[in-house]
């Protein structure tokens, strides 16, 4: 048998790899729509690339100068010098021609990395968001008998590099020069590109001026010596005027040398709510990160403003942002920390400013207590309540009575208030916003505190009983008052109790209203609601008018005659005390009112008449 070998064809040749084409007029569109907030990055980017420069000069040579120069022409271009490392023409095509390549990578340059401000490698490809071209000039002061180099790039992609006579460029450094493109010149106009120099870099460390102009301010005011704490303060002050546009209430000092942090944090003069967001500014190295810090401190730090500079935290990829990491978590915990010992601190030593802080920030403070232990318990001795024995802390109203009883609502409380005072039960109104879960959160951070809500048999139990024999002489009266409040779900009882000039007390609790409101849901609805509504049904108390026996009206009131006459004073004191009480009326109750002013002013007249 013939046998036949196969031969397989032999292997193709790898093809050579391709390279990713950039379009750079569509990645700058990206960069100024996607990743950058506003063009005027482009100049934090030119003043982060010159002090980097400096910065990486003078680890090697450090009495090398440090110096920043910018130079707006007004015909749309700017010319900013620096005195850093420079570049070679190797440099140039290495660094300068590959986006996303960065200078700090540069060998010899790793171990001054940490004193860098950018580690992006993005350069100066953020300035094509506001120029047509680029040139740059550098000279190298790592190899001095290097000539200058000249590397000139157009928003187009296109670049040449060339090398230039030492005239050029005498001495080691780099100038950048930008043209701007159509529709972006007022970027590089003289006072814009003033205002921006001043706000990106008020806090750099080396020599930064436009033209003759300044634009360092250091050492920061909160580092700075003054001669007393007056002048200190006043100095922050328009600190924060001219940042934020408000006086504070007062500086916090932020001093965390184990976070790299250092700054102040500014107190809020009118209330916020504690669901606004904070945003704070940030530098990095002493370049302005961002004004809109956010995650900085802890939520229930609401009321302050910080600004501060860092060289520990880590800025997102467009340096307009922190990252979200261990690191923040812990400057946001230490920043936490440096507010709440303030707070303790005016605890401590200057009620007065605490005391005006609370006026103005109680609200948040008592929302943020309600889940923040430690915060309920630096505040607890000094958040006013509004109480039965006048304006008290939680914790003084605590060392007074056995129980603390508070109402859900502030018409519970202004009826019951003054009845309770005179009777020894101490009462806390919880019906303002937060507050009556703060009283219930009491025990948490006062062990042994008793807490009770305030219910309509608490407070009948602790008024006086009437003489059997007088109340047997009112029972004519007493019937007839509850026939007529029968249909309005309201029991009528005779007590003795002070301020004998409280002639009846409507007492109703929770459970009372939610049957009421159960009642009336239910003959509003069709029959299927109903039955269901119905079979809700519970037996909770009902209202209760306590009548007081010690009351000269009242007395009057019992010894009528005329039942018709009777239940009409009945039901004017049912409307007095709920209108004492400020309890909204439902329309029965309105009816009632009407009904027994027109029948007492009917009254009236009828008798004015047969005196006549």
């Amino acid at each position: 048998m013939d046998s036949q070998t196969s031969q397989s064809s032999p292997a193709s040749e790898p093809a050579p790899p391709h390279t990713f084409q950039v379009d750079l007029r569509g990645l700058v569109d990206l960069l100024s729509q996607h990743l950058y907030s506003s063009p005027r990055v482009y100049l934090r980017e030119l003043l982060q690339n010159a002090v980097d420069a400096v910065t990486a000069r003078r680890a090697e040579e450090p009495g090398a100068p440090a110096r920043v120069r910018l130079f707006p022409d007004g015909r749309g271009g700017l010319r900013v010098e620096d005195s850093g490392i420079g570049l070679t023409e190797s440099d140039v095509h290495t660094l300068l021609a590959t986006i996303g390549r960065s200078s700090k990578r540069a060998e010899g340059l790793e171990e001054t990395r940490s004193g860098f401000l950018g580690r992006f490698g993005i350069g100066l490809l953020a300035c094509f968001v506001v120029a047509e071209r680029i040139r740059v000039v550098s000279r190298s002061a790592r190899t001095p008998g290097a000539p200058p180099v000249e590397w000139t790039a157009a928003d187009d992609g296109s670049y040449t590099v060339r090398t230039l006579p030492d005239s050029a460029r005498p001495e080691p450094g780099t100038t950048v020069h930008l043209v701007a493109r159509p529709g972006a010149g007022e970027w590089l106009a003289p006072a814009r590109v003033r205002t921006l120099a001043r706000d990106f870099g008020s806090l750099l460390p080396y020599d930064v001026r436009v033209d003759d102009e300044p634009v360092t301010d250091l050492p920061a005011p909160w580092d700075r010596p003054w001669p007393s704490q007056e002048e200190r303060r006043a100095a922050l002050e328009a600190h924060c005027r001219e940042l934020f546009g408000f006086t504070p209430l007062d500086a916090i000092t932020l001093d965390v040398p184990l976070a790299g942090v250092r700054g102040v944090a500014y107190v809020l003069p009118s209330a916020v709510s504690p669901a606004q967001r904070a945003t704070h500014r940030v530098h990095l190295k002493g370049m302005l990160l961002t004004e809109r810090a956010e995650q900085l401190l802890p939520d229930w730090a609401f009321f302050v403003r910080c600004v501060l500079d860092t060289d520990t935290l880590r800025p997102t990829a467009s340096r307009e942002a922190l990252y979200e990491d261990e690191t923040l978590a812990g400057v946001r915990e230490a920043l936490g920390a440096r507010v709440r010992d303030w707070l303790t601190g005016l605890a401590a030593g200057a009620p007065e400013r605490l005391s005006a802080f609370l006026a103005v920030h109680h609200l948040g403070v008592r929302a943020l207590a309600r889940h923040d232990g430690e915060m309920l318990r630096v505040m607890l001795p000094w958040l006013p309540f509004e109480t039965s024995d006048g304006e008290l802390s939680l914790e003084e109203f605590a060392r007074r009575h056995p129980v603390v009883h508070f109402t859900r609502s502030v018409e519970e409380f202004r009826q019951v208030a003054p009845i309770a005072a005179a009777q020894g039960i101490g009462v806390v109104n919880g019906g303002y916003t937060y507050d009556a879960e703060l009283v219930e959160a009491l025990p948490s951070v006062r062990p042994g505190t008793v807490v009770a809500e305030l219910d309509a048999d608490t407070v009948t139990a602790h008024l006086d009983s009437v003489d059997p024999a007088a109340e047997l002489a009112l029972s004519g009266f007493l019937a007839a008052a509850r026939a007529r409040l029968d249909p309005l779900d309201c029991d009528v009882v005779l007590r003795a109790f002070h301020p004998v000039s409280v002639p009846a007390l409507h007492l109703d609790d929770r459970s009372a209203r939610h049957e009421r409101a159960r009642a009336d849901a239910e003959e509003r609805a069709d029959d299927l609601w109903a039955g269901i509504l119905g079979s809700l049904r519970g037996t909770a108390p009902r209202a209760r008018l306590v009548l007081n026996h010690l009351n000269p009206l009242v007395r009057r009131v019992g010894s009528l005659t005329d039942p018709e006459l009777t239940g009409t004073a009945a039901e004017a004191l049912y409307g007095q005390a709920l209108l004492l009480a400020h309890r909204p009326l439902r329309p029965a109750d309105s009816a009632l009112v009407n009904r027994a002013f027109a029948g007492l002013l009917d009254r009236a007249v009828l008798g004015e008449g047969e005196g006549r």
